[in-house]
């Protein structure tokens, strides 16, 4: 059999955590250091696949190693929501969120030694109309901070959305299906290594 494959998520975002260990599988986190700085023209798919595979590259790795690295952005009409700065940032988002729908894209890159896998999943997600009075709740919660577009749909912020289209796994941070897809080119799957022994 060998020795067990070391999974490492390039990524410090609890959400991609939790996301993998509720499958049951056994990895070290090894946040990668990368500029995120769009590229002039780039459109919101072709950005988060560059940062998925740029964060899967920084990091050391040989056969005996699989890098899992994502990269989530917000994407009204083309124009990219990354992080809240500060929360007029947060509440400006927000704004231009309300009663619309959006896309939420995630790239995600795979590595094995010197194979390369990626991918863009886009899910599209509708809110409800917001009013001052959810604004003020949902920002004072603090939950906005951090977060691509300035919302989480698997905390509180299930509260403002009215309708998912497709993964809901993407929007959280890590499209489960289509990262077990990117393995399987590998030679990997998430059901071979869930639940498997240190």
């Amino acid at each position: 059999m060998g020795d067990p494959l070391r999974i490492v998520l390039a990524s410090a975002s609890p959400r991609r955590s939790d996301l993998l260990a509720q499958l049951g599988v056994r990895f070290t986190i090894e946040p990668s250091d990368i500029d995120e700085t769009e590229l002039p023209g780039e459109d919101p798919v072709a950005y988060v696949r560059r940062l998925a595979v740029e964060k899967a590259a920084v990091l050391e790795g040989d056969d005996g190693t699989v890098v899992i690295a994502a990269d989530t952005t917000v994407d009204v009409d083309g124009v990219i929501l990354a992080k809240p700065v500060d929360t007029s940032d947060a509440r400006r988002m927000l704004r231009l969120l309300s009663g619309r729908t959006h896309a939420v894209h995630t790239g995600i890159a795979v590595r094995r030694g010197h194979l390369v896998e990626s991918a863009v999943t886009s899910t599209r997600v509708t809110m409800v109309e917001i009013d001052d009075v959810h604004l003020d709740w949902y920002v004072a919660t603090g939950e906005p901070f951090g977060k691509a577009g300035a919302y989480a749909l698997q905390g509180a912020g299930s509260l403002l959305v009215e309708r998912v289209e497709g993964s809901v796994s993407n929007v959280i941070g890590l499209p489960l299906a289509a990262l077990d897809e990117l393995l399987g080119r590998l030679g990997v799957s998430l059901a071979a290594i869930a639940g498997r022994p240190d």
